[in-house]
């Protein structure tokens, strides 16, 4: 690990701790929007019930730091999709939904092109609107989910989370989220926690017109370490009225793909994305 990469996860958890401290006070602070919190749940019900969850994007890159060569140079694809089951209707306002997101690893430089690593996550969740002096700030999610590569024998890798989530918008362009989850383990590795971590917490920030973002995202490894898996995310709108971005996703850390979750993996990729209306799962 760099100085470098030190730094910036040191830096991004002060901030973040320090922005956690505030957030109350920013968000009762700013002012209220006339209308009721009752509009905004209706208005939300009438929305779409099929749509994303997570990013869905497409990506091609190399390692960073090693000399680039066929095996460590690949493309990386998520395609993340939600079905909402019930209307704001449940206790304490929440909605049921289902999703499901696949990652997929392909070497397309290699023989045969093939496709080394496929993860899949379907899962079912309960997600709660958030409302603060009737103005919509982001929502709860309790989450069971499981997660695997559907291979068998010692190429196998599986869990299950049961993951409280939250994704709150401090501003229109600026959010904070947080995960954290008990994992249930019941394959040959054991030892997952150490790698693909035990809590999530990031921020994402975009400009006003919404034609530049940027997000962190850090993924705690167990232990009383600063051990984190760093995502690093770049997006830019080329054409305002699409939800196409180009897209710069910088990956250090462990746990990038469940095949080889203890290989340490430092990616540069580039692409295109395509984000969800308001803000992207994690």
């Amino acid at each position: 690990m760099t100085c470098l990469h030190r730094f910036i996860r040191v830096l991004f958890v002060v901030a973040f701790f320090s922005i956690a401290r505030h957030v109350c006070a920013q968000i009762v602070n700013e002012p209220s929007v006339e209308i009721s919190s009752d509009s905004i749940r209706r208005a939300m019900d009438d929305g779409p019930y099929f749509g994303l969850y997570k990013d869905n994007y497409f990506i091609f890159g190399t390692a960073v730091g090693p000399r680039p060569t066929r095996q460590n140079t690949n493309i990386k694809f998520q395609i993340s999709i939600a079905q909402r089951l019930t209307k704001t209707v449940m206790p304490w306002h929440s909605y049921l939904f289902l999703f499901y997101s696949q990652k997929c690893f392909w070497n397309v430089l290699e023989k045969s092109m093939p496709m080394t690593d496929l993860n899949f996550n379907p899962g079912i969740g309960l997600a709660k609107p958030l409302f603060v002096k009737n103005r919509f700030i982001g929502k709860a999610l309790l989450l069971l989910e499981h997660e695997s590569n559907g291979r068998d024998g010692t190429a196998s890798r599986s869990w299950n989370k049961i993951s409280l989530a939250a994704n709150i918008m401090i501003s229109p362009g600026f959010i904070v989220h947080g995960k954290v989850w008990i994992p249930i383990i019941d394959g040959g590795n054991k030892d997952i926690l150490d790698y693909s971590g035990i809590y999530e917490m990031g921020t994402s920030f975009s400009t006003a017109n919404k034609r530049f973002g940027a997000s962190v995202s850090l993924t705690k490894r167990r232990g009383w370490n600063l051990s984190y898996n760093t995502v690093i995310e770049l997006n830019y709108k080329i054409f305002p009225r699409d939800n196409q971005y180009l897209f710069m996703q910088y990956y250090n850390g462990y746990g990038e793909g469940l095949l080889a979750y203890k290989e340490f993996h430092s990616q540069l990729r580039v692409g295109i994305v395509i984000k969800p209306t308001l803000f992207s799962e994690y």
